[in-house]
């Protein structure tokens, strides 16, 4: 445990080195427990997270001409260890799946690769199975009745929202390396913020440095936001808060200028998640101490009711109690949210989704949480930061280590 760094949980096991073959094999178990349950045959995943979930299978996004078309397909039996992947991509050297598991490409986006693709799942899964599907292509639809019985197929996504929910041992070992990369990257970059540095210098120090670390990829553009005083300084929004992120540019820095923070790398094929507010040039003034002090306070009010078995309404409730009138999350997006193969995903804490959402969602062990509260105050900017936990029985543990400079030279310490 980093000095100076508390925690609410029991220690929990985490591997210090992930055995891939092992999680893989177990996120398998995971899927197909849940498709006999719900009585699937098949899973046809077109998502590319789902499709990386079910097979291991990781590859370089493509440009926007060519990426829906050459997407890589997986289909899971329910009755098979190994799922099938239909794929341009051949040169993945992760892919841990038998040679005849291993197929060339299918085009979904025509009717003729549809109807291929039909003939290829007939050779795999018989006469009309039950099969679920996570994503549609418009020649899916138009040939629809030679893909599935009369009945709509079940959404297969949910099989892998269920089944990525909780995180296994090796999975946790995955992400603590990639956010490991990440905090790594970002030391040397905070390092150079400075007066008459650029944005888009910050975002190449960054890339350089995650690639020498071993990341697979960077997955958020990084943001480096200079904040405005005010909210009505800033760009008109449709929601009327926070524009927030707008895209990295080549301006320079100034003294004084707040930044937000926030940026996400894959290692693995998991995502990493980091958020910090900079001050340019100076130490924080007294009004944006206090700020920082408030941020500290819906943290604390948070993290006291955060462990297995507490609803997100309840995360809410106590970020609320504390932050007054303003609500401190950006409308648009959350208190919290989980993390993992998307930057993303379940589960999400005071979405929009809306607070009876909120009430029915309840944390499990093994859930890691991503939690960005933010403070603002407006004529002065305002702050915001993200913690990453791993959810225990009894609590929670850090997935992080990252001081709060220029606030705070210390990693996070729960009063």
């Amino acid at each position: 445990m980093p000095a100076g760094l508390m925690t609410s949980a029991r220690p929990t096991s985490i591997p210090a080195e992930p055995d891939l073959a092992r999680m893989r094999r177990e996120r398998g178990e995971r899927v197909r427990t849940i498709m006999r349950a719900k009585g699937l045959d098949a899973l046809v995943l077109l998502g590319n997270t789902n499709v990386m979930y079910a097979t291991g299978a990781t590859w370089a996004f493509a440009d926007s001409g060519r990426g829906n078309f050459e997407q890589p397909v997986a289909v899971v039996l329910a009755d098979d260890e190994n799922p099938h992947l239909f794929t341009p991509v051949r040169e993945d050297e992760g892919l841990q799946l038998p040679a005849d598991h291993v197929h060339g490409p299918v085009y979904l986006d025509f009717d003729e690769g549809v109807q291929q693709f039909v003939a290829a799942l007939a050779g795999l899964t018989g006469a009309r199975p039950k099969i679920a599907i996570d994503e549609w292509t418009h020649a899916m639809r138009r040939e629809r009745t030679t893909l599935f019985a009369s009945d709509a197929p079940p959404d297969a996504g949910k099989v892998i929202s269920q089944a990525k929910l909780t995180k296994t041992p090796d999975e946790l070992a995955c992400m603590r390396e990639g956010l490991r990369i990440t905090e790594q990257a970002i030391a040397e970059v905070q390092a150079r913020v400075a007066p008459g540095v650029r944005q888009s210098d910050l975002t190449a120090t960054f890339l350089r440095r995650i690639f020498e670390e071993g990341a697979d990829a960077n997955i958020l553009d990084p943001i480096w936001q200079v904040m405005p005083e005010r909210l009505a300084d800033g760009p008109w929004t449709t929601h009327g808060d926070l524009a927030c992120p707008p895209s990295t540019t080549e301006r320079e820095l100034r003294e004084g200028d707040v930044l937000w923070v926030d940026l996400g790398i894959s290692y693995a094929g998991f995502h990493s998640d980091f958020g910090r507010t900079w001050i340019v040039g100076r130490a924080p003034d007294a009004r944006q101490q206090a700020q920082f002090e408030q941020w500290r306070a819906i943290m604390d009010a948070v993290l006291s009711v955060t462990r297995a078995g507490a609803t997100a309404a309840d995360l809410t409730a106590a970020a609320k109690e504390v932050a007054g009138d303003r609500t401190p999350w950006m409308t648009h997006f959350y208190l919290g949210h989980g993390l993992g193969i998307d930057s993303a995903e379940m589960p999400y804490v005071g979405s929009d989704i809306g607070e009876a959402f909120d009430a029915t969602l309840q944390l499990q062990a093994d859930m890691v949480l991503v939690l960005e509260p933010l403070v603002w105050d407006d004529g002065a900017a305002g702050y915001r930061a993200e913690e990453v936990l791993h959810i225990t029985e009894d609590g929670w543990e850090p997935m992080t280590d990252y001081p709060y400079d220029p606030f705070s030279c210390h990693a996070w310490n729960p009063r």
